[in-house]
């Protein structure tokens, strides 16, 4: 749950920036980059296979890279160049709404997955008085 959290911050910053033409301290022709989330099986013991996985977590949040920034000519914006083109950040909204979706999703079903647990936990030590 921890890692779908920190997913869904990651998306949330990125839909934030997403009209972000200059970073602090970056200079003009540094728009934001996109940040995308990295996640590794957390194995249950030493030796253990990554089928007896008991969850993910986050190994880095890093730039994406692959995708280049977007192009707008505006040449009264603040952030142009000569030629009158913006840079962009590399932040599509649609997919980051997706990611957010799928994020939530996510994280409820391991909330209702863990309450489920807690439960059975409940009814199993009332079966045992």
């Amino acid at each position: 749950m921890s890692a779908e959290r920190i997913r869904m911050d990651v998306i949330s910053k990125n839909l934030a920036n997403a009209h972000t033409t200059r970073m602090p301290g970056a200079g003009p022709a540094k728009p934001y980059r996109r940040q995308v989330v990295h996640f590794a099986p957390i194995v249950a013991g030493p030796g253990g296979s990554p089928n007896e996985a008991g969850g993910v977590r986050v190994t880095e949040i890093s730039g994406d890279f692959k995708t280049p920034f977007d192009e707008i000519y505006d040449p009264q914006h603040p952030d142009a160049g000569s030629d009158g083109i913006v840079r962009m950040p590399n932040v599509n909204t649609m997919k980051e709404m997706a990611d957010l979706m799928t994020a939530v999703r996510a994280y409820e079903a391991n909330l209702k997955a863990q309450d489920t647990f807690v439960k059975m936990a409940e009814r199993a030590l009332h079966l045992a008085q």
